[in-house]
């Protein structure tokens, strides 16, 4: 007769695997991104500091020996360490730019791996910055927009053509024959230029596109304007709230509309939600080093994503994958 496997037995057994593993990763010792101390040199956004140093204390606490070194200095240097190989890791807590992407690609012939951690702030809330997010004057009856009908606002040329007037959104009453005054950032590189690239197809902005300075101006031009509409990133809403209105968002036409609320967010459903995001340096077809492999599992498990889950209340707001997303994040973390 075969004895029955005990709960105290698998446990056992599994912290017995888990140490063999974990005696087998080695600390690197000849790489571009140690440092002059021989520390593993980590170079990339300054809001994430405390969640990356609280990983990196996880990590040394189940892989004794290794060493991290964490500048954060902001989104904008991750990339471009990551392509120079000063840094093994690069934690970015917006979307890429074009700029640094194709940085990389021009030095390695591909792109960086991303594994999604969490998702980069939601709102509006008294203390934090609200996610990029679609908005309005209070005094317009705009109920909600599906991503295909912001892009034909924001752009010209998207199938289907173009949406010019609030009549075309179904306002009607003196807001039908009226124009959209489209508010945004300049068209320089930075969020507006990711926004066109990824989320409209990179076609160009609309010729009604009136482009700002910063977001303070954007914002202010369509608290002034009844029929202006903006798409802004890291806003204090909440401040803004008497002003201005944010626009639920559907992923298509007749779906249900999310706003940037903590809900909507941690279920997966914000259409404009942007992610936490560790940028690696991974060949297709060849291995991920084993301790950065074992590092982003790590961010990855439940542990690593209940200390993504302690900085939802802090002013950053970051908040754990749904469990859709933490899903696929796995499964491409599998499969290499």
């Amino acid at each position: 007769m075969i004895p029955l496997i005990t709960r105290s037995a698998l446990l056992a057994a599994s912290l017995w695997l888990s140490q063999a593993y974990a005696d087998t990763l080695q600390m690197p010792t000849k790489a571009s991104y140690l440092t002059d101390n021989g520390a593993i040199s980590i170079i990339g956004n300054d809001g994430m500091q405390p969640l990356i140093e609280q990983l990196n204390a996880l990590f040394v606490r189940e892989h004794p020996g290794f060493r991290f070194a964490l500048t954060a200095k902001g989104s904008s240097t991750g990339l471009p360490a990551l392509a120079a190989g000063a840094t093994a890791i690069a934690p970015l807590a917006r979307e890429p730019w074009l700029g640094d992407m194709n940085g990389f690609k021009q030095v390695f012939g591909h792109e960086p791996l991303d594994i999604r951690i969490g998702y980069s702030g939601y709102g509006p809330r008294a203390h934090g910055k609200t996610p990029p997010a679609v908005y309005v004057n209070p005094n317009n009856p705009l109920k909600q927009l599906s991503m295909e009908q912001l892009a034909k606002l924001m752009t010209a040329g998207q199938p289907g053509g173009d949406i010019n007037t609030w009549g075309q959104l179904e306002l009607s009453g003196p807001w039908a024959a009226r124009r959209i005054h489209v508010y945004g950032l300049r068209d320089d590189g930075g969020f507006a230029t990711n926004l066109r690239m990824a989320r409209f197809a990179g076609l160009p902005f609309s010729p009604k596109y009136e482009a700002l300075a910063d977001r303070a101006a954007v914002l202010q031009a369509v608290a002034d304007d009844n029929h202006g509409i903006a798409v802004v990133g890291w806003a204090n809403a909440a401040q803004l709230a008497p002003a201005l209105r944010i626009v639920p968002l559907s992923r298509a036409p007749g779906e249900p509309a999310y706003g940037p609320g903590l809900d909507d967010v941690a279920a997966g459903h914000y259409p404009l939600s942007a992610y936490l995001h560790l940028f690696v340096n991974a060949a297709p077809g060849q291995p991920l080093e084993p301790f950065i492999k074992q590092y982003l599992g790590m961010a990855l498990s439940d542990e690593g994503q209940a200390l993504v889950r302690q900085q939802t209340d802090s002013a950053e707001g970051y908040v754990p994958l749904s469990t859709a997303d933490l899903a696929r994040e796995r499964k491409k973390l599998e499969g290499l």
